[in-house]
């Protein structure tokens, strides 16, 4: 079993950033994808920015310039570091995390970019 432990969402204005991140119950290194989706309300659980275990990353492309994905491998933990903040942004954020054919989801983080 992994648990997942989303951090750092928040209300920002538009143009603002802020940092997600992803605390993981066991070393990172073992999982084939690490990833960050959202879900606006009344929407499907899309896609934000995906980290393969070898580093090489692909983004969704409305975050592309914007978003970056990292890895702290010391502390189990992955990031989401968000710029450029646009209302359209505005999400729950789940952290994703694949190993095994298997999918395991933290609880969810509020985005919510508004003036």
């Amino acid at each position: 079993q992994v648990q997942l432990v989303e951090s750092g969402g928040g209300l920002v204005q538009p143009g603002g950033s802020l940092r997600l991140s992803c605390a993981a119950s066991r070393s990172i290194f073992t999982f084939n994808t690490l990833g960050w989706y959202r879900q606006a309300p009344g929407m499907q659980r899309d896609l934000v920015a995906r980290i393969a275990s070898g580093g090489s990353t692909n983004y969704a492309d409305s975050v592309k310039g914007r978003f970056t994905i990292s890895g702290d491998y010391a502390k189990n933990t992955v990031y989401l570091q968000m710029n450029s903040l646009k209302p359209e942004d505005t999400a729950v954020y789940y952290c994703n995390a694949h190993i095994g054919g298997i999918n395991y989801w933290g609880q969810g983080t509020q985005v919510t970019v508004s003036s």
